[in-house]
């Protein structure tokens, strides 16, 4: 028997347990629309596409299984790239199933072909950034690609891949067997593990040190190993310090927990790693802003510090860092290996009281000296003042989806965590307009619990369409605008160290000028507040908790920089010899 392939995706998709996928229309996909209309697979329609692939990128995160997003050929493809770099860069696993020109058509440029230098080449252009981008010859071929997509997409370090489809090809027919037989294949491959020997070794050495460090990144999370590392931190009691992407991997109130490194990493951070003899890396590629651009005397010293690393994937272990035992494992599969080794060795464990100590009364030093800020009345409103509402507000299990700037930044130095996996940022890639659209994909994975999106006014004017999309899909997520008038970390850079902000800062007649978001969500049919006081912040975002649908509220900020310790080398060629990093930009407009 023969069925469209068109029909038999959508088919696959629901076998597999696809429940949305996040696109826009064109006419090289309609095809799969059409047969989507009939499935329990829910299509998730969007104004631009790279709002499909943050929204896409979102559910990825939140519910821990690979999303889809269906494109058009052309601009729709180079749309959503962005998006799909961000997941890149992330470690999140993505198909993107994208139409293209007929295959009759090859090499006469039709209509949106992208073919400058070679005929139907357009999948070329994500070959930078996806584990593989395949184009679909004959449609024989086609069951075969897609299971191999999705498998790709979920094993080693995950990621995004492309399946890019000639038009025609959805409308052709080919033997139902071709997708039978993908249901006898497994859909989740084993994973390496750690053996007894090496995860003994590495105990070992973490016991025999005198000041121990487990510096853990974003895999952790992927790898659903949170459970595991807390265990083994509980029972060796040793300090955890983290990357941003390994911000909530143990609670920030966890009484080991260190926090995160590198620039906006604060004194007593990076000095604890510094200071360490051994540390464990988990999960985490050394990136530079965590590691202070690599520079010994900020954030790390390998040597003499020793290091010991466990990724899954082995081009990050020694790629920044000179490495003792390195070992490619999963996560989950390595701390369950280490706890065994940890208990066969230490049955009761290590109690560490003096570190203990330190850390408390650093965080409480640290606190303590934020607290005027937390809780200035000034308008705008200071945003630490900002977080602390935020935090207050919000329960112990709440979504934060950030995007970038202090919402990024200063959320990953002062805005405390408390459960693992419930913050989403953009971290390889760091890209403006991530956190609004991806916090919807993450209330879509997740419709039951809340999710908030901090973001500036610079990255939620990125895509304001895609209220449309909250507003049709009754997308409950509240929105906080974060609004400086500016793109506001670049527009303090470029004051630092050139003495103005052109081309940073947003203005009208030499004004300060921003547009009225809270308008702009009644426009969309979407529920918006504009903040006139500190006071008024609080009160408002309580109410839009509760109210169970979409919300966007627009607070006016100072644009104080995040307070930074660390290092990041850009300043050294901004201005050699001067130790300058940002400045204040703040707007008096209301």
């Amino acid at each position: 028997m023969k069925e469209l392939i068109s029909r038999q995706l959508v088919k696959y998709l629901e076998a597999r347990g696809v429940e949305h996928v996040f696109g826009l229309c064109g006419h090289t996909n309609i095809a799969v629309l059409a047969e989507m209309e009939k499935s329990r697979v829910k299509f998730v329609n969007v104004r631009h596409e790279q709002i499909a692939a943050h929204m896409a990128d979102g559910y990825a995160r939140a519910k821990k299984q690979t999303s889809v997003v269906l494109s058009h050929l052309g601009p729709g493809l180079t749309n959503a790239a962005t998006g799909v770099a961000n997941a890149a860069l992330d470690s999140i696993p993505m198909v993107v199933i994208a139409g293209d020109v007929p295959t009759h058509y090859h090499g006469k440029h039709p209509h949106q072909e992208v073919n400058m230098h070679a005929d139907a080449s357009q999948f070329e252009i994500y070959r930078p950034f996806v584990k593989r981008a395949w184009r679909v010859d004959q449609p024989h071929l086609f069951p075969e690609i897609l299971e191999k997509a999705f498998a790709l997409a979920e094993s080693g370090r995950q990621g995004p891949v492309l399946i890019d489809v000639p038009m025609d090809i959805f409308s052709k027919e080919v033997d139902v067997a071709l997708f039978e037989r993908l249901r006898l294949n497994t859909k989740g491959l084993r994973k390496p593990s750690l053996d007894e020997q090496t995860a003994t070794e590495i105990v070992r050495r973490l016991v025999a040190a005198s000041r121990p460090v487990l510096y853990v990144g974003g895999g952790v999370m992927l790898a659903d190993a949170t459970t595991e590392l807390r265990e083994f931190v509980d029972h060796l009691q040793i300090p955890v310090a983290h990357t941003l992407m390994g911000k909530g991997a143990l609670p920030d109130d966890h009484p080991f927990v260190l926090g995160m490194t590198g620039f906006w990493g604060t004194r007593f951070i990076n000095e604890q790693c510094r200071a360490a003899d051994w540390i464990l890396g988990l999960g985490t590629r050394f990136s530079e802003a965590d590691c202070s651009s690599w520079e010994a005397e900020y954030t790390f010293n390998f040597p003499p510090t020793r290091l010991m690393h466990i990724d899954i994937d082995p081009a990050e272990i020694g790629r920044n860092y000179p490495v003792e035992i390195g070992a490619v494992a999963d996560l989950k599969q390595a701390l369950a290996a280490l706890n065994r080794a940890a208990r066969r060795l230490l049955p009761d464990g290590i109690r560490r009281p003096e570190r203990q100590g330190e850390i408390a009364a650093a965080r409480a030093l640290f606190l303590a000296g934020n607290r005027a800020h937390a809780q200035s009345d000034a308008y705008p409103m200071r945003p630490e003042r900002i977080l602390a509402d935020v935090r207050e507000a919000l329960p112990r299990d709440a979504f934060i989806v950030t995007d970038v700037g202090w919402n990024k930044n200063g959320v990953g130095q002062q805005f405390p965590i408390y459960e693992p996996g419930t913050i989403f940022t953009p971290g390889g890639y760091a890209t403006m307009g991530f956190g609004a659209s991806a916090a919807m994909g993450a209330k879509l994975a997740q419709p039951e619990r809340t999710v908030v999106a901090l973001v500036g006014d610079g990255g939620f004017g990125q895509n304001p369409a895609l209220l449309a999309t909250a507003f049709e899909e009754n997308i409950a997520v509240v929105w906080v605008i974060m609004n400086n008038y500016a793109f506001g970390t670049i527009a303090g850079l470029e004051k630092a160290h050139f003495g103005t902000t052109f081309g940073t800062v947003f203005e009208k007649d030499g004004k300060p000028w921003s547009p009225d978001y809270a308008a702009i969500a009644k426009a969309y049919g979407i529920e918006g507040v504009k903040i006139g006081s500190a006071a008024e912040f609080k009160p408002a975002l309580e109410r839009a908790l509760k109210s169970k649908g979409p919300v966007v509220i627009d607070v006016v900020m100072q644009n104080e920089p995040v307070p930074t310790a660390g290092h990041w080398n850009i300043m050294d060629i901004y201005s050699p010899g001067r130790k300058v990093n940002h400045a204040s930009t703040t707007v008096t407009a209301k």
